[in-house]
């Protein structure tokens, strides 16, 4: 929904609840798409979602129901009539059931739990206790499943027989007695087929799948290699298990990519969105990293005072420090940032390094030769500085940009080989070590070429 749209569509519903006119707004809502109701929750206070909520028919509170937040649920879940409640819970997809019975309080799932049939209840358990962030905290049970003796025919019957409660019906499960997966078809091989074709003939052997406890960026990966609508997830002895869906994989996506920005930005990550998260907890999620990188700094701090006489013979040079510190660290973050994205899209492999590293040793001669010719220009026709200096500068300033994108290529491979996070090695802390590097490279040739 487009935010023209969303504004819009909140002025008019506000404007509705302002005049208590409740019986336009009621008719107003059920021509709206949920998603866009849901959307429009996110612009009014509490007291007013209620009063919309309870406006809504029970099967379109269902699916607004789906898309609100987790805070959203909770407040409606505290007001409305627990009749209401079970037939919300009872209307949703499993997985969506899932995801929310994971931010509910212990003794309100307690509380659900008992009045739930066993084999549901069974489930219920089950799925809440897989790891978080792994395939089996994603999927759903609700899929098609078919039998490798019947028709095409026959399985277009049982679609439109069972289909109506399945997440989705456009990639059906061929399985044993044992519920061993054997194969999959899709509904278009189905509609196509001729109606007394077996299902034997048509399926795909050996489909594509995963594990309970495969990671969700595995799972992601798959998807987008592949171009698959739903995943199948099976147990040690290959049995299925459940799917796992392309909208829930898109969730994912969004999740890991966060993730990643908020680890090359130095924090912590966090689920929560940024108008939800308390300040004490944002300050938390900030403040390691800051005390990390402020500690590492000083190093920075020791370099300088190692070569405090050096400095106190020519001064100038300490005018230029700000510069080589900034030059380098700039470098080595736009190394680090193509290399991590590189990793999370499949393009570079472990092994890949030295085709990274001989490609990156040479755009950094290139790019340290350029910012070192126009700085010495820079410095030759507006300053006035002394020879001597100009060349340490650029020299410094060549030598910097070449062990800055060393530097911020290799460290993001080197995580990926010790199984840590890539974007761990990104900005602040590629800027830190490129600090002290720049340092000690310009005292170096200055000691070299000026004393």
């Amino acid at each position: 929904m487009e935010k023209a749209r969303v504004a819009q569509t909140h002025t008019f519903i506000q404007k509705l609840l302002d005049e208590k006119n409740y019986k336009e707004l009621k008719a107003y809502l059920s021509g709206l798409y949920p998603v866009d109701i849901a959307e429009v929750f996110d612009e009014l206070d509490e007291d007013e979602c209620i009063i919309i909520f309870r406006l809504l028919n029970k099967d379109q509170a269902a699916e607004v129901f789906s898309y609100l937040n987790a805070q959203r649920q909770k407040e409606i879940v505290s007001s409305i009539h627990e009749s209401l409640l079970h037939y919300i819970l009872n209307d949703l997809y499993f997985d969506d059931k899932i995801d929310f019975l994971e931010e509910m309080p212990a003794n309100f799932i307690k509380k659900l739990l008992a009045s739930a049939p066993h084999e549901e209840r069974r489930l219920i358990n089950q799925f809440l206790n897989y790891q978080d962030n792994s395939a089996g905290s994603l999927m759903t049970i609700e899929y098609v499943d078919l039998k490798k003796h019947i028709t095409a025919g026959q399985a277009l019957e049982r679609i439109k027989r069972t289909g109506v409660d399945k997440e989705t019906i456009y990639t059906c499960y061929v399985l044993d007695e044992k519920r061993k997966l054997l194969g999959t078809v899709s509904l278009r091989k189905l509609v196509l087929a001729n109606g007394h074709e077996l299902i034997d003939d048509i399926m795909q052997t050996e489909p594509v799948k995963v594990g309970t406890a495969d990671d969700q960026e595995l799972v992601a990966d798959l998807f987008k290699k592949y171009d698959l609508m739903a995943l199948p997830v099976v147990d040690g002895e290959d049995r299925l298990i459940g799917i796992i869906t392309i909208d829930d994989i898109m969730d994912v996506i969004e999740q890991e990519n966060t993730e990643d920005f908020q680890k090359m930005a130095a924090m912590q990550p966090s689920d929560e969105s940024y108008v939800e998260t308390g300040v004490l907890t944002l300050a938390r999620k900030r403040i390691v990293w800051l005390l990390i990188l402020m500690v590492s700094a000083t190093f920075t701090g020791e370099i300088i005072t190692r070569y405090e006489a050096l400095l106190s013979s020519a001064v100038l040079l300490m005018a230029f420090i700000p510069m080589l510190m900034d030059s380098g660290g700039n470098a080595g973050s736009q190394s680090a940032t193509l290399i991590i994205r590189g990793i999370a899209l499949g393009e570079i492999a472990l092994k890949d390094w030295p085709v990274v590293l001989w490609k990156e040793f040479r755009v950094s001669l290139l790019v340290g030769a350029a910012l070192a010719t126009a700085n010495f220009l820079r410095m030759l026709l507006l300053t006035g500085t002394a020879t001597g200096v100009m060349i340490t500068v650029s020299i410094t300033l060549v030598l910097t940009i070449v062990a800055a994108k060393i530097v911020g290529s290799i460290l993001p491979i080197a995580a990926k080989a010790l199984r840590l996070d890539p974007a761990i090695m990104a900005g602040p802390l590629i800027t830190t070590i490129v600090d002290a590097l720049s340092l000690i490279i310009y005292f170096t040739i200055a000691g070299v070429l000026l004393f």
